[in-house]
């Protein structure tokens, strides 16, 4: 039978007609259905559970397993016919449960397990495994084979993070098609005839995708585990909790789970805005840094040469005592705040408040140099995942968002591939996302002058292609003149050159379409959440300025510093200059994530005062006078805001080491022994006060946020918009249940009366299939709820009337100013002399890497990337890049996606084997980093080499 063409959305064939149903009938009842709908899903969704193996919603169906078979009525009488692959049709008849059926399952199974292992003690799939599951409910009961079964070695690890137990699988096909389909990275694939087909990759090269994690997830058997969960914990050992993950931006949800009191694993909700069930191996396995030995347990404060611990109340005396000093002796802005995007909102809030009204300092950062200016990051007009994802065009001014923002690569492929939208890239080197559409490379710090081309506003920059410029203009001429159907995914596409290039070419986009609509790509877990919040020089919480909110947030909070302070690159310049001479440093590691490194050790080597708060002690906090241990991801609770502006809830799993505290309660303690007590007891009363004060966050209160109907959040500012219950309630597992039963509801009442319906554990394929929008946003409406969701009328909660809107004291609405930012000026191109494009790579040295050994292995080194012909000119297999700043030693690696004249290296990897990092080449002083290249004799260190 041909594979029709479908999408892997919902299994929805794409000719059906919006908001058509039909009616058809099942199991003798009528069942209406979406047009074009599989039966598989449509009887899911009314309640029959019809079992399969190889379907999943989000991919194409393939009719494989025919475990699914059912009897559809048609000309000649009914027949058996595969659910997954039978769109529902107007007057169908449907009969699952027929003598017919029953046998076609019977069958269907014993031939499963004519050679499948039963090694259910030991499998790591037992007790949560939909072939256990279905053979008890669907199965003869027992097997007429009784021959020796077929052995394979096992397990055969096929990467650092999956084994495979050939014997068990049942060739359903679900990891090569997830590979093939939906990653776009074809590295797995069946191999062998007959009996003796089985899973294999290729020889000699690793299943080496950074979402291989997910044909872990999606196996329904055990033929595919992960290598840190494997014999961790069982079913029903485990307790999990639906959370937020925030290793990224893109803040996936996740079912996150635990066995005493250790987290065990991460397994991806299927949330139709954001991850659709997917997440990349960093989020999945990084998580497990939580349990690493190497945590902070206790306080430590810095007795001569060493730190010693103490308890809480000695180390918070000691910090109130160090800051008050330096601020009564050099004034409050020769105190700085460096970091906040590992933090939850609440956190970040009263840090922000902390920072600015107690200590009186607007040295407030949450980027460490390495994002874009916070101004032009709040005042363009955001657009969500969805509205990418379905836009005319996608122009991508960012960098490789497969390793800094995996799942939204994921996202924006599927809808390149499917045909819903066209791609542009603008970058100083390709990528894979922007191998599938028009790649504009350029070299370093020139994206002004291509944006430029791009609309017509200049001439062709040396270097760049003309031919992929006319396309790239033919493919943008479908958006309408001001822009309409353009979304701009902006980012920082190297961290060798300033954010003045990539923040004027997006100014210009802005001026030029003022109706596109931008995504920013800023990587770091809640940067955005800590930018809203006001950790950012020059703004308040809620997205206001400092100017603009100054009466409004000087009456609430009682003072204010008196003009912006600096910014992340600002402060350390200042603290290496003897300007500045305190630091505190929230969950931040400058000589590990600066890209300046020379900076950074000039910064911290002169600063008089360095106080940090962190789950380990990290290169910087180990100089620090006091060190304060604060919980970490998955063991607060609280809330965190993605990069479309969603605000979604995270919740604590596992109890925080020994002493460690939650980050606003340390702020808490501080700002009383600082004599300006703060008015916070727990989360709520902090979330209350955000929600009054913030203008972006006004009628979020935390009753809209804990509503089941908006467990995906909810995207702020938030707007009047009518509401209506759903037609569905989105489904939910109980953390408490058999892991793999899900419970179904509609209309408040159970769809299946008395009956769980098995879904296959550790799937989740229902927690985010769900019917409801998931958002509220200022360009989303949708069936949320009774009632309305709007900004909060005059009366309680609202600010005076001297501090509404207009007023001269403040505003009480959000909105920042964009800034006026001009191309950079660059040097001119002298031969010998080349451009750095320092990048970033997902397995890097940061310590939620290092924690976890299985993702520790998967860190490569470095290699200098250029094009062919400077390599040929080069000729050279190992080079020593030299800077201003500092030399490195590298392979070089042809790679004719990177412009000429460029050298493109991974920023966060180890770079020579020697303690050499990118970072000690990048000066943050220039527009970009300019470096030169020199042969070094040695043995071939080229990248084919080392993998």
């Amino acid at each position: 039978m041909a594979d029709p063409v479908v999408t892997s959305h919902h299994g929805i064939a794409p000719a059906a007609e919006p908001g058509q149903t039909v009616t058809f009938t099942l199991d003798g009842r009528e069942v209406q259905a979406e047009a074009g709908e599989f039966l598989i899903a449509a009887a899911e969704r009314a309640g029959t559970f019809i079992p399969r193996f190889c379907y999943h919603p989000r991919m194409k169906p393939v009719g494989m397993c025919r475990m699914c078979l059912v009897e559809v009525s048609g000309p000649r009488g009914p027949s058996l016919q595969p659910a997954c692959f039978v769109p529902v049709a107007e007057g169908m008849e449907v009969v699952t449960t027929s003598d017919r059926v029953k046998k076609a399952q019977d069958g269907v199974l014993e031939f499963l397990l004519v050679n499948h292992p039963l090694d259910c003690p030991v499998c790591d799939k037992g007790g949560e495994c939909p072939l256990q599951d279905q053979a008890l409910s669907y199965g003869p009961g027992e097997s007429r084979f009784v021959e020796e079964k077929r052995h394979w070695a096992k397990p055969t690890p096929i990467s650092a993070l999956v084994l495979l137990d050939r014997e068990r699988c049942i060739q359903c096909g679900r990891c090569v098609r997830f590979a093939a389909e939906v990653a776009g990275e074809a590295e797995i694939d069946f191999l062998g005839r007959g009996d003796r087909v089985e899973v294999a990759i290729f020889e000699r090269q690793p299943f080496d995708s950074v979402f291989s994690g997910n044909t872990v997830q999606i196996c329904p058997v055990g033929a595919l585990t992960a290598t840190p969960y494997r014999f961790v914990a069982r079913p029903w050992d485990v307790e999990q909790v639906e959370s937020t993950c925030t290793t990224c931006a893109l803040g996936c949800r996740v079912a996150v789970q635990s066995s005493a009191d250790r987290l065990t694993r991460l397994l991806g909700v299927d949330s139709e805005p954001l991850n659709q069930s997917w997440l990349c191996d960093k989020g999945r396995f990084a998580s497990l840094a939580v349990n690493a030995e190497q945590r902070l347990r206790e306080p430590l404060v810095r007795r001569g040469d060493e730190l010693v611990p103490v308890g809480w109340a000695e180390a918070l005396d000691e910090a109130a005592r160090r800051l008050r000093e330096l601020r009564d002796r050099r004034g409050p802005e020769a105190i700085g705040v460096l970091g906040g995007a590992r933090l939850a909102n609440e956190d970040a809030y009263v840090w922000a408040r902390l920072a600015k009204a107690v200590l009186g300092t607007d040295s407030v950062d949450c980027q460490l140099a390495d994002g874009l200016p916070p101004e032009l990051v709040l005042g363009l007009p955001r657009a969500t995942v969805a509205e990418a994802c379905d836009a005319p065009v996608v122009l991508v001014l960012a960098g490789d968002l497969r390793q800094e923002l995996p799942v939204l690569h994921l996202r924006l492929r599927q809808a390149v591939d499917e045909g819903r939208t066209r791609l542009v890239q603008v970058a100083p080197y390709a990528t894979p996302l922007g191998r599938l559409g028009t790649n504009l490379v350029h070299r370093p710090g020139e994206a002004p002058a291509v944006v430029a081309a791009l609309l017509g506003e200049g001439p062709v920059p040396e270097g760049v292609d003309p031919d992929a410029l006319a396309q790239a203009r033919e493919q943008l001429a479908g958006a309408g003149e001001a822009g309409e159907g353009v979304v701009v995914v902006l980012g920082r596409p190297s961290l060798a050159e300033g954010p003045e290039a990539t923040a004027a070419a997006a100014l210009a986009l802005a001026r030029r379409w003022p109706e596109a609509r931008f995504l920013p790509a800023l990587r770091r877990g809640n940067v955005h959440g800590a930018l809203d919040m006001g950790l950012a020089p020059g703004l308040l919480p809620g997205r206001v300025t400092l100017e603009a909110g100054r009466g409004w947030f000087e009456a609430a909070w009682g003072g204010l510093p008196a003009r912006p302070g600096r910014d992340a690159a600002g402060m350390l310049r200042a603290l290496a200059e003897g300007e500045m001479a305190g630091l505190v440093l929230l969950g931040a590691d400058p000589l590990g994530d600066l890209p300046d490194r020379q900076l950074a050790e000039a910064a911290l080597g002169r600063a008089e005062l360095l106080i940090a708060l962190d789950g380990v002690l990290t290169p910087s906090a180990a100089r620090a006078q006091v060190v304060l241990p604060v919980a970490v991801h998955h063991e607060r609770a609280g809330t965190v805001t993605n990069l479309e502006g969603r605000v979604s809830r995270v919740a604590p799993k596992v109890t925080p080491p020994g002493q460690s505290w939650p980050d606003w309660m340390v702020a808490v303690a501080l700002a009383e022994r600082l004599g300006s007590p703060l008015p916070y007891q727990n989360l709520s009363e902090i979330w209350e006060e955000v929600e009054r004060l913030a203008p972006a966050y006004r009628g979020l209160g935390g009753a809209v946020l804990a509503r089941p109907e908006l467990a995906d959040g909810v995207v702020v500012p938030l707007r009047a918009v009518p509401l209506e219950l759903p037609t569905r309630r989105p489904a939910r597992l109980d953390p408490m249940a058999t892991p793999g039963i899900l419970q179904v509801e509609q209309q408040g009442a159970p769809l299946v009366a008395g009956r769980a319906v098995p879904l296959g554990g550790g799937e989740l394929p229902s927690l985010g299939g769900r019917a409801a929008p998931a958002a509220l946003g200022a360009r989303e409406a949708g069936a949320l709820g009774e009632g309305t969701l709007s900004e909060p009328a005059s009366g309680d909660g609202e600010p005076p009337a001297t501090h509404r809107a207009g007023a001269d004291q403040g505003t009480a609405q959000p909105g920042v100013p964009l800034p006026a930012i001009k191309a950079p000026a660059l040097p001119a191109p002298s031969p010998g002399r080349f451009r750095l494009a320092a990048s970033r790579a997902l397995y890097d040295e940061g310590v939620a890497v290092d924690l976890v050994p299985e993702l520790a292995a998967l860190v490569r080194p470095a290699a200098a990337r250029l094009h062919p012909e400077d390599l040929a000119v080069l000729g050279a297999t190992r080079v020593r890049v030299r800077s201003g700043n500092g030399s490195v030693v590298l392979g070089t690696e042809a790679d004719p996606g990177v412009a000429r004249g460029t050298v493109l290296v991974a920023a966060n990897v180890p770079a020579d084997g020697q303690g050499g990092r990118v970072a000690d080449l990048v000066d943050l002083r220039s527009p970009v980093t300019e470096v030169t290249l020199e042969a070094v004799a040695g043995e071939d260190s080229s990248r084919e080499d080392r993998s």
